[in-house]
């Protein structure tokens, strides 16, 4: 058993009289980790991908789902974006302030968010799950073995079962990539062409850490620019990419609308465009470490509860910083080598934000960063 940083983060949200919502990617273990949070004798266990425990939540009365809990302490409530109409029923269970926590897991946040937040707003904590990072896997191992094992980690990322069975590796994730992945998406109002989501999600694989455009990517793929933003934009919703938004305040050459892409989990990325070439035969393995940096410092911050905002910085003339964090109005640069390397902030970056400090993030240095 991999000790999951959230486990202690929704221990210390427990008798807080709401409920616990756990969303993130399909895998990535949320399901295993509240099991592991609580006692099975006192818990109900709710997947509701079953149609019986589904209905058992659908259109009820307090008085029914009070009966439903019955005396249970605990009632882990599974895939819950499969139900209709979750907030009103969540609402209700809070509502009735019985003895019981309640635990909630959703595998994207497409329809769950939108299903929970309206009727039970003021009465949920939320929280997000990501594939495994190399913090936790360290604490599970070793730094040392982490560090033997970094290679591996940046072709065939982390989630826990490629992680478990390193030999059925490429197997799992071009299941994932192919079919896990998409399931909440394909059956979602605003996907119609399928194919298209599949060009589009490649598309952007071989663009990771490259600023986007939209109107390039609209004429690759064949779809108005508005589809492609709805797609990607749906993508960040089922926890498969993220972006980074530029970062502007006084130069006018700052890039101020760009985004740039990343993937959730290299692994995915690679299944994508179907390269699991070793570090040696490839080309990309600049773009693998600042994807595997960027991922990790979202996990980082997410699970340590921290507010820093995280963008990107370039200007016209293409001087460019990898990351910017801001936290509590200091501003903090990173950039990320594969080799060792000097660098030092843009003089344009320099002279109009003074006083911020750039960190040089390398494999012989990432620990503290991650």
């Amino acid at each position: 058993m991999i000790h999951r940083k959230l486990e202690q983060v929704i221990k210390n949200d427990f008798n807080k009289s709401k409920a616990i919502v756990v969303m993130g990617a399909r895998q990535v273990g949320k399901t295993t980790a509240l099991k592991h949070l609580v006692d099975s004798k006192n818990s109900l266990m709710l997947n509701c991908d079953d149609y019986d425990d589904r209905v058992g939540l659908e259109n009820r009365t307090s008085t029914e789902l009070r009966n439903l809990i019955g005396n249970h302490k605990v009632v882990i409530i599974d895939e819950a974006q499969r139900v209709r109409n979750i907030g009103l029923a969540l609402k209700m269970i809070v509502d009735m302030n019985l003895p019981v926590q309640i635990l909630v897991s959703g595998s994207s946040s497409l329809s769950l968010s939108d299903e929970i937040n309206e009727p039970a707003t003021g009465r949920l904590i939320e929280h997000e799950m990501f594939p495994l990072s190399l913090s936790e896997l360290a604490a599970h191992t070793s730094p040392r073995e982490e560090q033997r094992l970094l290679g591996q980690r940046m072709i065939y990322g982390m989630y826990p079962e490629v992680v478990t069975k390193p030999e059925d590796a490429r197997r799992l994730l071009m299941n994932l990539s192919n079919n896990y992945l998409y399931r909440d998406l394909l059956g979602y109002k605003g996907i119609k062409k399928p194919d298209t989501l599949q060009k589009l999600v490649r598309a952007l694989a071989l663009q990771v850490g490259s600023e986007v455009s939209y109107n390039e990517l609209s004429n690759l793929v064949g779809v108005d620019k508005a589809t492609v933003e709805n797609y990607i934009d749906l993508l960040e919703k089922c926890y498969v990419l993220f972006r980074l938004p530029s970062f502007s305040r006084n130069l006018r050459s700052e890039i101020k609308k760009g985004k740039k892409i990343y993937f959730y989990d290299n692994g995915i990325r690679n299944a994508l465009i179907s390269n699991f070439a070793p570090l040696e035969q490839r080309n990309d393995v600049g773009v693998l470490w600042e994807n595997l940096m960027v991922s990790e410092r979202i996990k980082r911050n997410s699970y340590t509860e921290s507010y820093a905002q995280m963008f990107f910085w370039r200007t016209q003339q293409q001087q460019e910083i990898d990351l910017i964090e801001e936290m509590d109005g200091q501003l903090t640069a990173y950039e990320f080598k594969w080799k060792r390397a000097n660098a030092r902030l843009p003089k344009a970056f320099a002279d109009n934000y003074p006083n911020v400090q750039l960190q040089v993030v390398t494999p012989e240095n990432y620990w503290e960063f991650v």
